[in-house]
């Protein structure tokens, strides 16, 4: 109510401003500098409010060439006022907390109060988000900029906190504008038109859930795809296939977790999905009181990628036997199901990033949120997509109530994996050679999935 409060006297106070916000004056991308200079210094409202708006709409107008001068621009100019911050760190002195408060603030870089101003325009959050995506092409090339997407992601983690999320069950009854992007988010397993989106949403054995934002009511931030089954899946076929079995959803024994989505490219680094599996869990047990084994049938878009590094390095977490078959392998074959399934398993165990953390994005993701490694599927995922990430290998991720918090204490401590017994085993037993190197090209499946 606080924020529907907020964002109706927020309207009213535009409302009154007057007709200059539909103005059109003609202006250029040279224009938007000294307007960002005009907005920081701005202390009308209304003004404020006319300026923010023309600088969004100029910068949506401009070429990428000058979306990018504009950002290195702004990086440049509007950084901390260092002979402000000198004065407040002279003036600190420890145990003086109204001085630390003014040294907090003073260490504060203008950009982020221009980012601020610029969200004060009725719908600017979800221009902004987009304003973030088009930094992030630049980011990883130049360095200089990071610190100006720190000032968005700094924001944006206070504007998306949990408090702000609303949950939402997609069904066939929500606008067709919402399921339309739903089409177009799917990121793990392409949606194929209507009746597959209608298969995902309507079937009763199914459920899709998303997160919203107040200021973004018709974007979804992200979204996890549930089907309702009997058994723990071994493939993603079982679950996406037309002619696949329906069961009544009281008659289920587990909830799988099949696909997550991020939905906006300028949120990366806003973590949504831990509160969301969290969210869904209660929701489903709301709905299913006796439903207690919740896991998920999860890609592995690492490994290949690993396998290619490991090759390359010479890592000791790769035999050179095994080395010398799999670069025998042809782009469009298969390792052996055996072979795969342990390697894949030693990989989840035992690969590291430079953080120290899984290697594999998706396993961070799920043990950092204190989920058990529990099985190993080969020949899981026929897709495209599939067999050049991880040659068709998938993972199924337990969330086990009653050692989740351990299981992220444990990992979070000092990045250990919590596995079955049965993954253990795969990661520690020899891989067998022989069959490897007749490697079989991937069986085709009932119905295309992507």
């Amino acid at each position: 109510m606080a924020a529907k409060s907020f964002l109706s006297d927020m309207l009213q106070r535009i409302a009154n401003a007057g007709p200059f916000l539909s103005s059109k004056a003609a202006m250029t991308p040279d224009h938007l500098i000294p307007l960002c200079k005009e907005l920081v210094g701005d202390k009308g409202e209304a003004s404020g409010l006319k300026n923010a708006l023309k600088i969004l709409e100029i910068y949506e107008a401009a070429s990428e060439e000058e979306r990018h001068s504009f950002f290195v621009k702004v990086a440049e100019e509007f950084g901390v006022d260092h002979d402000a911050l000198a004065k407040a760190v002279a003036q600190w002195e420890p145990g003086d907390h109204a001085a630390a408060r003014e040294l907090y603030f003073a260490a504060e870089p203008k950009s982020q109060e221009l980012i601020r101003r610029l969200n004060r325009v009725p719908g600017s959050t979800a221009r902004l988000v987009a304003m973030r995506a088009d930094l992030l092409n630049y980011v990883k090339a130049e360095p200089e900029l990071k610190s100006l997407d720190h000032d968005f992601q700094h924001l944006f983690s206070a504007w998306f906190n949990r408090g702000f999320l609303e949950i939402e069950r997609i069904d066939w009854s929500t606008s067709a504008e919402i399921l339309e992007k739903i089409i177009a988010y799917e990121a793990v397993h392409r949606i194929h038109g209507w009746d597959d989106l209608r298969q995902r949403v309507a079937d009763p054995d199914r459920r899709l859930f998303a997160f919203f934002h107040p200021a973004m009511p018709t974007d979804p931030l992200i979204f996890v795809e549930v089907a309702l089954t009997r058994e723990i899946p071994k493939s993603i076929a079982s679950i996406l296939e037309q002619e696949r079995e329906h069961i009544e959803p009281g008659a289920a024994n587990a909830a799988i977790f099949y696909s997550i989505s991020n939905c906006q490219v300028g949120l990366r680094g806003i973590s949504f999905g831990n509160f969301l599996i969290k969210q869904v869990v209660a929701e489903l047990q709301k709905e299913f009181p006796a439903l207690h084994t919740f896991v998920t049938l999860s890609p592995v878009p690492g490994f290949r990628r690993w396998v290619k590094s490991a090759i390359e390095n010479e890592d000791p977490l790769l035999k050179p036997e095994e080395r010398a078959v799999l670069e025998q392998l042809g782009d469009d074959e298969l390792p052996a199901d055996d072979f795969v399934q342990r390697l894949a398993a030693r990989y989840l165990v035992n690969a590291r990033s430079k953080k120290g953390t899984a290697y594999d994005p998706v396993a961070n993701f799920h043990l950092g949120n204190g989920a058990l490694l529990h099985k190993v599927h080969a020949n899981a995922d026929h897709s495209e997509r599939g067999r050049s990430i991880s040659w068709g290998v998938m993972v199924n991720y337990l969330y086990d109530e009653n050692k989740i918090e351990e299981h992220h204490q444990a990992y979070a401590t000092d990045s250990t994996v919590a596995a079955s017994s049965e993954v253990k085993s795969l990661a520690n037993a020899k891989v067998k050679l022989a069959p490897v190197a007749a490697a079989k090209a991937a069986t085709p499946p009932k119905a295309e999935t992507a």
